[in-house]
């Protein structure tokens, strides 16, 4: 046995998930052990796809992704992926051949490379210490919660290996609140309080039971980050997301808070609308795991560190029932209002284009209800955002903290991968879609049964609107039509394409049908206004 094969061995052992990747020279031989060792491999056409399918199927899963790359260029195509990972804190283990001669064409300093974006460096220096490394790089991804690249230097990789390749997972600590100060000082907050909003995070996506049993005891309102939406679905008390996404009664009732609870959420701009929906004489509370969250964006007036769960547990045997923010009054109006679906709009379709809006609430109605929603970064997200429901915090996949287009169809991919039980729809601006596009490939080979929503514009929509207004000249963010549906058709999907609420026909047809080739919707979109919520974004360039 070499190091490679150790290696892949042993990071199987571990109990990692589905391993993602293109394979070269650098990184053969420790994808066949990952695979000799059990674990599936899901080959991308591109390294930016696969560290991006390894991040959503992280995500959707709850079980260690793996991305194995070529060293050099392997790496270099992988970073916008693994940006978005370690700026999410998703547990993820880069493997990457590395070329440490400087002479080499493939020669780059990987390590600051990984350090530059936020993620770990670690490197498997000799045979005796392969295994160790691999337990380390393990824990790390676990218990800190970070990306990890593990450089593979290929000198060390074909050295000669003699001992177990089988590793036992390290032990992971969890965090065990006691009814310390900060718990005790949020107790006494939630006891006051008239008006609590709890606002959910990606920290909390594990704990929705304690944290409905603490927001009964305390009469909060449940709300969440974009990243745990569907987390409090089927409560009565459910606001759904806050932040930009937010319906105006949403954002209504966060405003009106006196108390705001963020639980493993960072109350980003994307969340808080750059602050805004945050009461100047609201108290802030922040739970999480990493103290460095507590002054970050919106500040905290309090930080309690520790699980979401177990905090929310402890809170609940020192919180005394309270109305709180609930009435039957604001229980009737969460009924009517509480969706966006139930927000009045003047339909704009004609022309040939369809308003997104209504192509949203059409497939939110002809979709079926299990399914998990993947979304693209752009002007469109919105749409498939705010119409298109989940049935839990299990079906939607945002991977947005670095707001690169492009990611979409890959991360519906991995969510796919990590939750064959629901349908996978990937929602894509037309830019997005095309930046994407070899991925298509990669869904028809696996037997996905997808459906890929492509919102057209001809545009860079985001930027249209953004300097549009401005009387700034649009030529270089502006496209000539493309047939996406023939192109869709020449990669293996079933295809249509949707100009007006009566196309959508072709999408029922599909449904009802076997679902035995994934199917690309080419919804050609009104174009006239830009988002709101790419507005509020823009304020924060």
């Amino acid at each position: 046995m070499i190091v490679a094969e150790a290696v892949g061995r042993a990071l199987a052992a571990c109990g990692v998930g589905a391993a993602f990747g293109v394979v070269g020279s650098g990184n053969f031989h420790v994808t066949n052990a990952l695979v000799a060792g059990g674990v599936r491999f899901v080959a991308a056409r591109h390294e930016g796809g696969a560290a991006t399918m390894a991040d959503a199927y992280t995500r959707m899963s709850g079980r260690v992704g793996v991305v194995s790359v070529h060293q050099g260029p392997g790496l270099t195509n992988a970073l916008t992926g693994l940006t978005e990972a370690a700026k999410s804190r998703t547990p993820l283990i880069v493997l990457a051949g590395e070329a440490t001669e400087a002479q080499s064409n493939f020669h780059i300093d990987q390590a600051a490379l990984a350090t530059a974006v936020g993620a770990v460096a670690m490197r498997v220096t000799s045979a005796e210490e392969a295994v160790s490394r691999v337990a380390e790089a393990y824990r790390v991804a676990v218990e800190e919660r970070r990306t990890v690249l593990l450089n593979l230097p290929l000198d060390v990789q074909a050295a000669p290996f003699e001992g177990p390749a089988d590793v036992m997972p390290p032990a992971i600590a969890s965090a065990v609140p006691s009814v310390v100060p900060s718990v005790a000082e949020l107790a006494r907050l939630l006891g006051v309080a008239e008006r609590p909003v709890f606002i959910a995070g990606r920290g909390a996506r594990h704990a929705r039971r304690e944290l409905e049993e603490l927001a009964d005891l305390a009469g909060a309102l449940l709300a969440t980050s974009a990243v745990a939406k569907g987390l409090f679905r089927g409560s009565p008390w459910d606001l759904d997301v806050s932040g930009g996404f937010a319906t105006p009664l949403a954002a209504e009732l966060i405003r009106g808070a006196d108390l705001v609870v963020a639980w493993g959420c960072a109350l980003n701009m994307w969340t808080t609308r750059h602050g805004t929906l945050v009461s100047p004489g609201a108290k802030v509370v922040k739970v999480d795991l990493d103290p460095a969250a507590f002054k970050t964006h919106v500040p905290a007036d309090l930080g309690v560190a520790g699980d979401v769960a177990r905090v929310a547990e402890a809170l609940a045997a020192e919180v005394a029932p309270r109305p709180g923010y609930r009435s039957p009054e604001l229980a009737a109006r969460v009924r009517a209002e509480g969706r966006w679906r139930d927000v009045p709009y003047e339909d704009e379709s004609g022309g040939g284009r369809i308003d997104p809006r209504t192509l949203s609430i059409g497939l939110d109605d002809l979709l079926p209800r299990e399914r998990i929603v993947a979304i693209d970064s752009g002007n469109f997200m919105g749409y498939p955002s705010m119409f298109v429901d989940v049935p839990d915090e299990g079906g939607f996949c945002f991977t947005q903290a670095f707001q690169s287009i492009g990611l979409g169809l890959a991360t519906a991919i991995g969510a796919a991968i990590a939750r064959p039980d629901r349908l996978p729809v990937a929602a894509l601006g037309d830019g997005g879609a095309l930046m994407g596009i070899a991925e298509l490939e990669t869904v028809v080979r696996l037997g996905l049964p997808m459906v890929i929503v492509v919102y057209d514009d001809e545009a860079y929509g985001a930027e249209v609107h953004h300097f549009g207004p401005h009387g700034h000249p649009l030529g270089t963010v502006t496209f000539p039509p493309a047939d996406l549906a023939a192109i869709a058709r020449g990669y293996g999907c079933a295809a249509v394409t949707v100009g007006g609420p009566g196309d959508l026909a072709g999408v029922a047809e599909w449904v009802d049908g076997p679902r035995d080739r994934p199917l690309l919707v080419h919804a050609k979109v009104t174009a006239e206004h830009g988002s709101w919520w790419l507005e509020e974004a823009f304020k924060g360039h």
